[in-house]
């Protein structure tokens, strides 16, 4: 085989090797945005994440205490956060983070030992770059259209779980258990997709996140 072909041949087996970039005008469109509502001088929490951080539209209405950024970006998946953590978190030197990420991850079909991996990764060079910093990982959620998966997110979830356990500085929030009825999951919580929240599924994770919006966080 021609060795010039083989790193083309090999391109489609490398995850987003061809779309790396592929939130980059998204991004660029974030920073816009904050650039016109960001006070440097207050304390400052960021949300990123996937879609269900995006379409929280009124995150910062829920918590009027805080200087809160929402910086959520398409159906992101961990490896996407990690391109942009400049971006999308350092740049902003926050107090907190929280993260949502992971619900696409499974989805994609990636193995939660791999997902746990690029986690890992990921908080390492966040707290090498800004060791003050608390980090809070949101637990992949359950959803009625992926809800086929739940033995794989489960599984995650535990693993991110432990991972916040053994690591300072970082906390893990559960927000599958709140979403469930009997073991299974709500259905009056989500828009018509079965996949993302109505009010009914951000006011559940606004009573499940509000204690680790205030703890060590002083808006002052």
């Amino acid at each position: 085989m021609n060795k010039l072909l083989l790193p083309i041949l090999l391109l489609p087996f490398l995850p987003h090797a061809q779309d790396i970039q592929r939130y980059q005008k998204e991004v660029e469109t974030i920073q816009k945005n904050n650039d016109s509502i960001w006070d440097a001088t207050k304390p400052t929490l960021v949300f990123t994440g996937s879609s269900s951080v995006r379409m929280w539209k009124d995150v910062q209405q829920r918590f009027p205490d805080y200087q809160i950024l929402n910086n959520g970006f398409g159906g992101s998946e961990f490896s996407d956060l990690q391109h942009y953590l400049d971006e999308l978190i350092l740049d902003y030197e926050p107090v907190k983070v929280f993260i949502y990420e992971g619900d696409n991850d499974i989805s994609a079909k990636k193995r939660p030992r791999a997902i746990l991996k690029l986690s890992e990764e990921i908080l390492h060079t966040l707290q090498q770059e800004r060791p003050q910093m608390e980090i809070v990982l949101i637990s992949a959620k359950p959803s009625i259209s992926r809800w086929h998966l739940r033995r794989k997110y489960k599984r995650l979830n535990r693993k991110l779980s432990r991972l916040a356990a053994k690591t300072d500085g970082v906390e893990f929030v559960d927000v599958w258990t709140p979403m469930l009825n009997h073991r299974k999951v709500m259905d009056d919580i989500f828009i018509e997709d079965g996949l993302h929240m109505n009010k009914k599924g951000y006011d559940i994770w606004q009573q499940t996140l509000k204690d680790y919006i205030n703890l060590n966080t002083n808006p002052n």
